[in-house]
């Protein structure tokens, strides 16, 4: 297989650079602008992570594509990283949040959408109660502090490479066997291996060796591994979980904020999953700001058990703005008419389109990547292997490549995740989205190897 020559690689870096800054002016005043009040000129610290000089500043946004502010249109298959999985700006769902808008936004009262939405969340995910929260990182810690209130345990168990938003106890690795804090994790509370137990996914030796010490509260984990490429489980790997939690009276959480992309009901109703918490955040109102957490009915006598209404508003779960009228109505419209099985019968033959042409470039240009799809999620990798665990899938990284092969693809009108090489599809991504981003690729693949 090829190698890439790295001295070529930065020459065509140099020369991309050079033309998306030449093509954008106006994204480049807006940035010299930002800078002067916005921290790097950037809303978010992440967002400085795009690979050109600067973010492009966007104009506006339909459906699969966006436009910035210098006219260039791109096919989006970032889709906000999954928050905008339903295309932007569904119409069911702009449609709800403009007559709610008019009706109340927050009210810390509860309305009958928020009935209807965990209706069609049982539905979806089989778990039978649900509560709201704004941001899936929300929901999982609410599910930690709940699971260590049940089991009376200190620490939880996460996966190696794991993705759980922001959560405190997510940011930790495995570095030869040990575990620490993963890097640029920034102002860590406490050393993370004193709330944390850290193992390699797919490892189920490594896993029981864990619950073992019966001082687990919960396994929080991703049915796939998402953030560091897409890592599938092996045969087998969820019954022997959720067998071995069981055992050990650990409780699971399965986060579904990626993997909704598996189908309506995420990984966990495409497998037949049987969680005691399940989170889902980020696409479920259409890109409005929401989440929601579900228990079994166990888990839930518990809560109720254990629940003292004079502190239940002081505990550390919920939120003033939390369940808030606007999201629901969001919620509703996006679960009924957006984030429908029919949208996934379009989405998955989509990913699968994507993912052969990118395969096909790869086999003709002899490189040693891999492409590993998820329902209508789809990834390529700098590694010849499909990735087994999050180290496999972290060590075929490699920034310099990827930065550079985003650059080229947004300099030609097509925008992938930034951090790293995740496509995602929504309902009305066409099959002539696809076949642009086939050619850029395999054009990028082609200049590469000369």
């Amino acid at each position: 297989m090829r190698t890439i020559d790295r001295t070529r690689l930065q020459s065509l870096m140099q020369r991309e650079q050079q033309k998306f800054v030449a093509d954008r002016p106006k994204s480049a005043t807006l940035f010299a602008r930002a800078r002067k009040s916005l921290l790097g000129g950037v809303p978010m610290n992440w967002m400085a992570k795009w690979a050109g000089a600067f973010p492009p500043f966007v104009r506006e946004a339909r459906g699969a594509e966006f436009f910035d502010v210098d006219g260039h249109r791109y096919v989006d298959f970032c889709l906000g990283d999954t928050g905008a999985m339903t295309g932007h700006s569904p119409s069911a769902t702009v449609s709800a949040v403009e007559q709610q808008a008019r009706r109340g936004i927050t009210l810390m009262l509860p309305s009958e959408d928020a009935i209807v939405v965990g209706e069609e969340l049982q539905k979806r995910f089989g778990l039978p109660y649900w509560q709201f929260a704004l941001t899936a990182t929300d929901a999982n810690r609410f599910s930690i502090r709940l699971a260590r209130h049940i089991t009376a345990r200190p620490k939880i168990l996460v996966f190696n490479w794991c993705y759980h938003g922001t959560v405190d106890e997510s940011f930790i690795t495995l570095a030869d066997g040990v575990a620490k804090a993963r890097r640029g994790n920034i102002g860590p509370a406490v050393d993370p291996s004193v709330t944390t137990t850290v193992v390699e996914f797919n490892d189920l030796r490594a896993l029981e060796a864990s619950l073992k010490r019966e001082d687990i509260a919960c396994v929080l984990a991703e049915p796939a591994l998402t953030n560091v490429g897409i890592v599938l489980p092996q045969p087998g790997y969820h019954a022997a979980l959720r067998e071995i939690t069981r055992k050990y009276g650990t409780l699971l959480v399965i986060d579904e904020t990626h993997t909704i992309c598996a189908g309506p009901g995420g990984y966990t109703r495409a497998e037949n999953l049987e969680p005691d918490f399940l989170v889902f955040g980020k696409p479920i109102a259409g890109g409005v700001p929401g989440a929601a957490y579900g228990f079994s009915a166990e888990v839930a006598q518990c809560i109720l058990e254990r629940q003292n209404l004079e502190d239940c508003d002081t505990g550390g779960i919920g939120g003033t703005l939390a369940g808030n009228a606007l999201s629901l109505a969001a919620m509703r419209a996006t679960l009924q008419k957006v984030l429908t099985k029919e949208a996934f019968d379009r989405m998955i033959p989509m990913a699968e389109r994507w993912t052969e042409g990118v395969t096909k470039a790869i086999s003709e240009f002899d490189l040693p990547w891999t492409v590993t799809r998820l329902g209508c999620r789809a990834e390529y990798l700098f590694a010849p292997q499909t990735p087994r665990n999050g180290t496999e899938a972290h060590d075929a990284m490699d920034f310099e490549l990827e930065r550079f092969m985003h650059l080229y693809a947004m300099n030609r009108g097509i925008l992938l995740t930034p951090f790293h090489n995740m496509a995602l599809m929504s309902p009305v991504t066409s099959k002539e989205d696809i076949d642009q981003h086939t050619k850029v690729f395999r054009d990028a693949a082609k200049e590469l190897v000369g």
